[in-house]
């Protein structure tokens, strides 16, 4: 006869109690050792230059001498810089000139490259090339086809008895030009995104409407547009930080001697001009620390009013 098994148990609470195992405290060890890399990288390249130029916004410093404190004397001078308005009022045009522009473009190119045809992968390559191309490259290139003697574009509308405008010295076409090669240039990046989001679609949505007997419109609205919601959503945020950003397109194809610069001149171009052409790095900071608040105001909106059209199911 076998002796009866005696089974134990816990006491409550005493489980919470246990010390951790030598597996687990490992497991902790390699996971910060892991991580450790990224920690140190974001801390010595962006939080702690972040913090050294919210201190520089509240000095006069010129890179060379010691930083002289003066409060928010920088911020004042700010709001009363028509240099500083302008360029922000310019940052804010050509957002709104390039991030619907541009995620459009982008949603409509990610369809027609979800479809099943001969040769995709190519033309899939062929889009996203100028995501990869050095924007110096892109911007000499430009301001060559743009250029009002000798430019391919003048000549196909000089071809076709259409007028040449200037497009890069004349204030209305100046900003508008930039624009242009700025969707350009990110429309295969969003396009990607937005594909791999398309691709995340079940088929099964599809098959359900055709039996309905719905369109390819209907399709696209009912189905595909809700479900890549989310998809879109990254891409308008980063669109948008990224387009506040702007800066090598307008220092390569702009003459910085032209009065032309004025109508195109962006935030961080002024950033650029104020802390390393005229080495006054605590207006500079000022400026970036402003770029920083309208950024984050943004993208906090952004945040909240995705609740209203994001679906995640």
């Amino acid at each position: 006869m076998s002796s009866p098994v005696t089974v134990t148990t816990d006491p409550p609470g005493t489980s919470a109690k246990r010390k951790p195992s030598k597996l687990s405290i490992n497991e902790a060890i390699w996971g910060y050792v892991f991580i450790l890399p990224v920690v140190l990288g974001l801390g010595l390249f962006y939080m702690a230059p972040s913090a050294a130029s919210l201190f520089l916004s509240f000095t006069a410093w010129d890179g060379l001498t010691s930083p002289r404190f003066i409060g928010i004397d920088n911020f004042v001078n700010l709001m009363q810089d028509d240099k500083f308005t302008g360029s922000l009022l310019n940052t804010l045009l050509y957002t709104v000139g390039t991030v619907p522009l541009s995620v459009a473009l982008a949603t409509v190119l990610a369809v027609l490259l979800n479809q099943k045809i001969k040769g995709m992968v190519f033309y899939r390559t062929l889009y996203f090339i100028p995501v990869i191309t050095m924007p110096i490259a892109v911007g000499m290139v430009w301001k060559w086809l743009y250029n009002s003697e000798f430019g391919l574009i003048n000549y196909v509308l000089g071809a076709m008895n259409l007028p040449q405008p200037n497009w890069l010295f004349d204030e209305k076409f100046a900003l508008f030009s930039i624009v242009l090669v700025s969707v350009w240039s990110s429309i295969g990046y969003n396009a990607v995104i937005l594909l791999s989001g398309l691709q995340g679609i079940s088929g099964s949505y599809y098959e359900a409407a055709s039996l309905d007997g719905a369109g390819t419109l209907y399709k696209f609205f009912r189905i595909t547009l809700p479900l890549l919601t989310p998809s879109l959503f990254f891409v308008l945020v980063m669109s948008f930080i990224n387009s506040f950003q702007v800066f090598d397109l307008i220092f390569i194809m702009m003459d910085q001697q032209a009065t032309m610069l004025e109508s195109t001149r962006t935030v961080v171009y002024s950033i650029w001009e104020d802390g390393f052409k005229y080495f006054n790095m605590g207006y500079a900071s000022a400026q970036a620390f402003i770029l920083f608040i309208v950024i984050l105001v943004i993208t906090m909106v952004q945040m909240y009013i995705q609740k209203r059209w994001v679906h995640y199911q």
